[in-house]
């Protein structure tokens, strides 16, 4: 069964769950998200003058992490589609240097061509309902050279951990963050299909430089429960 990453249905699906987004995904991950969205940061820092771009943002917990890693002077901006996750994320915005917050489609973002020193999305791309025109949005966005992060779940491949996990994945997860999150779009079902849906690795790879990304590499993170993409925009 092919899932339903429509615009409008992901939309609506976290809207619902946007008030306690940010609690599950600290639950369900045992707090290791903090911990991977600080690896992404830590391998792929800012390092010019121009701003910063964070896509798919939700709450913006990967956005913020850049504002402490970037210079005060240059500007990091969080866009994401679903207006309660961004209300929710700029409550959470302290810093002397704001966030900038931009309600957009990554599929369509409204920013000019080569704006960005690097651009990043956690754990969002999969619901991009077409991953190779996300990816193209990035790579427009980004300076030549710049950097491209991509940090998303993937599924181990080792037993027994592959069985232990992809059981705790599509069974007990799913129930979890149902009962904690009611809503109407079965968004922690969602959760393991879209996965188990979306290229990991190489066949990831292939579409990031099919969409002129170069010196592509990715680093499984967990035991490969998740993996870190990282790549730049080719300069010519």
């Amino acid at each position: 069964m092919v899932v339903d990453k429509s615009s409008a249905r992901v939309r609506r699906m976290f809207g619902q769950i946007a008030k306690r987004y940010d609690l599950l995904n600290h639950l369900l991950s045992l707090s290791l998200d903090r911990y991977w969205r600080r690896q992404a940061v830590r391998r792929a820092p800012p390092t010019g003058d121009l701003p910063v771009l964070d896509v798919c943002t939700g709450t913006g917990d990967l956005a913020l992490l850049y504002r402490r890693a970037a210079a005060a002077d240059v500007p990091v901006v969080a866009a994401d589609f679903c207006h309660e996750m961004l209300v929710y994320g700029t409550q959470k915005d302290s810093s002397e240097a704001p966030l900038q917050w931009v309600e957009t489609d990554a599929e369509t973002l409204p920013f000019p061509d080569a704006s960005f020193q690097l651009v990043s999305v956690a754990f969002g791309l999969r619901n991009v309902a077409d991953t190779d025109r996300g990816l193209g949005e990035m790579a427009r966005v980004c300076a030549p050279g710049g950097q491209i992060v991509i940090l998303e779940f993937s599924l181990p491949t080792r037993q027994p951990l592959a069985l232990l996990y992809g059981a705790y994945f599509r069974y007990v997860l799913p129930r979890i963050g149902q009962l904690l999150a009611r809503n109407r779009e079965s968004a922690y079902n969602y959760l393991p299909q879209s996965v188990g849906e979306f290229p990991q690795g190489e066949r990831l790879a292939e579409k990031m430089r099919a969409a002129g990304l170069c010196e592509v590499r990715w680093i499984p993170m967990t035991f490969g429960v998740v993996t870190l993409y990282l790549a730049k925009r080719k300069t010519q």
